[in-house]
């Protein structure tokens, strides 16, 4: 890809995050840079371009400039099969993602993570214990600020990125010194054309350019990794971690201890000593401490640093007690996988706000904890059907919803004396809002309001 420092007209397709941290980044190395969005940019968008005198369009593709690139930052949001950018590929013209572009303008080390679900905690736990040690580190990705607007502003010596498959379709020389792959489940396979192998790769294309010299964490009790692994050998040293099984190499659990084997050392933590409870929280430790391990952080740092991390907001987040129900905010859970670990963290009787956006969701891995667990349901979603048919021989109470306000003022009439009030909806948000930080927010604000 150092042949692209020698391009000099840079397109970039999508005014948002990415987009216009890209246009930052390549403005400060010399290029011509355009920005095209068929949609409209955002006012605090509009301001940084106009800023930084970025020439830009909204609301149409230009398709005359956009073919005079000599390469295309295409944003994560489009698809690779749209009409424009199969015109552009025709050209000859490379498409790449932003994370590829910003790689090519830092020599810092990268702690790269994907997975379907647990990258935003494990992304923030590992950023957490390398700040704690000292290191001289940046986070970003699909996290807070772009990679591209990071580089551009500041030269850290390590990133901690989260990496969606959107942005790993993109890369062609982009490699992590150390990888993480949390898990794989089916997502997202609406733009995959439904074929959950697609995904797969996808998400492999993290460790795709590594050499034997970095390093590849994995969740070896995750069946779906371990068996792409074993078709798809990579280059990079395999550190496995586990919660069934004692590892050679790698991080396991024994005895509620988590025991770190990894260049010869080991390291034991209990995890009741864990500030985030649950299995899942169990794994995103382990894969946070080996990195840091692997990057020689003290082992008293890396205990302290998970005794008092304090989790991501919008994933199961504690709102409110009132009249001794708990009020906790899932809205990150936008897919089944990442709603069957909410389920399961569950100890009592729970009303379950769920429904949105369905990215070709099964929702037959639910069944038993919502027999379990769930003694309501609270569908929130334009259309509710197919939650609704998926549900209804498990459960009695079934409500029908369109807004937030209207989904809690019903849980709050359903829960009972210790019973949760779980919104984890397993599904995209924007058919009634603006992101899962929105609706996040939203379930707040009318939790609040009772």
């Amino acid at each position: 890809m150092e042949s692209i420092k020698k391009h000099k007209k840079l397109v970039i397709l999508g005014g948002g995050e990415s987009g216009v941290g890209t246009a930052i980044l390549g403005k400060q190395k010399g290029y011509q840079v355009f920005v095209s969005d068929k949609g409209s940019i955002s006012e605090k968008y509009k301001d940084v371009l106009k800023h930084f005198e970025i020439d830009w369009e909204e609301q149409q593709h230009t398709e005359a400039k956009i073919f005079e690139a000599d390469v295309v930052m295409k944003s994560p949001g489009i698809p690779d099969h749209i009409a424009l950018i199969k015109q552009i590929k025709q050209k000859d013209i490379p498409v790449i993602s932003e994370i590829e572009f910003a790689g090519i303008y830092t020599d810092a080390t990268i702690i790269g993570i994907t997975g379907s679900n647990g990258k935003t905690t494990t992304t923030m736990l590992t950023y957490h214990i390398l700040n704690t040690g000292n290191l001289d580190v940046g986070m970003a990705g699909n996290i807070g600020d772009s990679f591209a607007k990071t580089v551009a502003e500041k030269t850290h010596k390590h990133y901690v990125l989260e990496l969606s498959s959107f942005q790993l379709d993109g890369i062609r020389e982009f490699a992590p010194h150390i990888a993480m792959i949390t898990n794989i489940t089916p997502d997202h396979l609406d733009r995959y054309n439904n074929d959950f192998e697609q995904y797969i790769a996808s998400k492999f294309r993290i460790a795709m350019n590594q050499t034997s010299n970095d390093y590849l964490i994995y969740d070896a009790d995750d069946k779906v990794i371990t068996s792409y692994l074993e078709k798809h050998p990579v280059r990079s040293q395999l550190i496995p971690f586990s919660l069934e099984k004692k590892l050679e190499k790698g991080v396991y659990l024994e005895n509620n201890n988590i025991k770190i084997k990894v260049d010869n050392t080991e390291f034991t933590m209990p995890t009741s000593e864990l500030t985030l409870k649950g299995k899942h929280n169990v794994k995103n430790a382990m894969a946070a401490s080996a990195a840091a391990h692997l990057l020689r952080i003290r082992k008293a740092t890396i205990r302290e640093s998970l005794e008092n991390f304090q989790g991501v907001e919008h994933r199961l987040e504690d709102v409110l007690k009132i009249n001794n129900v708990r009020y906790i905010n899932d809205s990150k859970a936008t897919n089944v996988n990442a709603t069957f670990y909410a389920l399961d963290a569950m100890k009592t009787s729970t009303v379950w706000i769920v429904g949105g956006v369905d990215k070709g969701n099964d929702y037959s891995d639910l069944y038993a904890l919502v027999n379990e667990k769930v003694k309501a349901i609270i569908c929130l979603g334009v259309d509710n059907r197919k939650i609704i048919h998926a549900f209804q021989n498990c459960i009695d109470t079934i409500v029908e919803t369109a807004s937030m306000t209207e989904a809690v003022k019903a849980a709050y009439e359903i829960a009972e004396r210790n019973d949760n009030v779980l919104l984890s909806p397993a599904c995209a948000s924007f058919d009634l809002f603006e992101s899962y930080e929105d609706r996040g927010r939203q379930f707040k604000q009318a939790v609040r309001e009772l």
